[in-house]
């Protein structure tokens, strides 16, 4: 009987899983408010039944009460924080909530089944985050004056990106110097100063006037990539190095600044990897390991086979939750998390999960282009490509389309800094998405108007 409920499990989690993906894309079609507003209760019913189904699943397989009462206390914490967020904060996004949930509750299913010391970890700091970030879009809405800090971003990203240079406060993981541990527990300071590179960009470009201000703005953004270079945090350059290129690209609005430095990238990158291959050692590995994983099957590329053959293995409709070996894959919970997904939950489930991603990608650029305030509009985009290329580099690094780069899959994988930062940047694009509901970029020609707008906006939010 466990195994005919477990079977029956699998394909109904494959089913809900597209039926959610599906409506995350009519949620993006332009259709009538009801619509949307049924789409996106659905959502919800979708969202539950996947976690309830494969939570089912591990307590057939286990039969321990504790993953019972860790389901029961996500159930009461997700349906608590939801519907009080948008009773409060009425005109958020739903589609981003139901996202958010969506993402934090299959991470916490995967590392149930991976590592449930692991889950519970995650669990408890993703609660702790619900509540903080739950105020983002209240201080978005209430200081404007939020936009005018470039100078103090500069300062404050570029000295807490050194801490890790500070003896016996950094730590070496995986052959990069950038963690740092305080109290006990580790830290990735790269995950948050990318808060701080976007807020700083965009802030510096809505100030900038002519030529001069844009190649101030350039070396401070390349201090910011050397430092992560001398980190040996090759894959955080990149994706700063991303955030920079496109923004600059959309603040200046020529063609030749994308091109130009898309080929002065890459050129510096061959460059800087001849000159210095010798340190960075774990790149080299690394490349290797991409060219040809099964030619060193038993070393370097001992990794990137296993998330392979867990992928191949788990097919179309995956092996089921507990019944495949996930954990054979090294670093699973956190970088390779992509691959036990695919092998146990199937590579359609997978598909449609990076679907989903995509579906997120383009409600943000959405609403980066609908604000019209020039600085919000820059740090919703920064954010966007922030989130979509870090998917790019964890899932191009699973399935060797790229070399590994030791990011994570947002919200999904295990890592502390990871989805603290990823909650706020989604709490911070809330607060935009309030704002531009609000409409409070209409009033921009009028000044008292825009006046009065925020006025009546911010005495909404305290209740005045």
């Amino acid at each position: 009987m466990i195994t005919i409920i477990t079977e029956v499990s699998k394909y109904l989690i494959i089913f809900f899983m597209v039926l959610y993906t599906v409506k995350c894309f009519t949620v993006l079609k332009p259709v009538k408010e009801e619509k949307k507003k049924k789409a996106l209760n659905v959502q919800i019913f979708y969202v539950f039944m996947i976690h309830f189904l494969c939570y089912l699943t591990m307590f057939l397989h286990y039969k321990t009460l504790d993953i019972l009462l860790f389901y029961l206390l996500q159930m009461i914490i997700f349906i608590v924080y939801m519907v009080s967020y948008h009773g409060i904060y009425k005109k958020s996004s739903r589609l981003i909530t139901n996202n958010m949930a969506f993402l934090l509750l299959i991470g916490f299913v995967m590392l149930t089944r991976l590592d449930f010391t692991l889950a519970k970890k995650q669990f408890l700091f993703a609660t702790i985050m619900l509540l903080i970030t739950a105020f983002i879009p209240l201080i978005i809405v209430k200081c404007p004056g939020i936009k005018n800090w470039y100078v103090f971003y500069a300062i404050l990203g570029l000295g807490f990106l050194a801490l890790v240079f500070v003896p016996g406060l950094g730590k070496e993981i995986y052959g990069s110097r950038n963690w740092i541990e305080i109290a006990g527990f580790s830290l990735q300071p790269m995950e948050f100063v990318k808060i701080i590179f976007v807020f700083f960009l965009a802030s510096a470009f809505d100030k900038a006037k002519g030529i001069w201000n844009y190649f101030v703005i350039t070396c401070v953004a390349g201090v910011f990539m050397l430092i992560l270079v001398a980190e040996k945090d090759l894959g955080g350059a990149v994706i700063f190095f991303m955030i920079f290129l496109m923004m600059i690209y959309i603040a200046s609005q020529k063609l030749f600044v994308l091109i130009g430095g898309l080929g002065g990238g890459v050129a510096l990158a061959v460059a800087g990897f001849m000159l210095f291959k010798d340190k960075f050692g774990h790149v080299l590995v690394r490349i290797n390991a991409w060219r040809d994983p099964f030619a060193y099957i038993d070393t370097n590329g001992y990794q990137v086979s296993q998330a392979l053959f867990a992928i191949g293995s788990g097919r179309w409709e995956g092996s089921g939750l507990c019944q495949g070996i996930p954990t054979t894959v090294p670093v699973v919970t956190s970088d390779f998390i992509f691959a036990a997904i695919c092998e146990e939950l199937g590579v359609i489930f997978g598909l449609c999960l990076l679907l989903m991603y995509i579906s997120c990608f383009i409600y943000f650029i959405n609403i980066s282009m609908k604000i019209r305030d020039p600085f919000y509009k820059n740090v919703a985009f920064g954010f966007t490509i922030c989130f979509i290329f870090q998917i790019f580099l964890n899932v191009g690094g699973v399935i060797k389309f790229i070399p590994s780069t030791g990011v994570t899959l947002p919200l999904v994988s295990y890592g502390v800094s990871s989805i603290v930062s990823t909650m706020v940047i989604f709490g911070i694009i809330q607060g935009i998405c309030v704002l531009e509901n609000s409409g409070v970029g209409k009033y921009e020609k009028n000044k008292s108007g825009k006046r009065r707008k925020q006025k009546e906006l911010r005495e909404e939010f305290s209740g005045e």
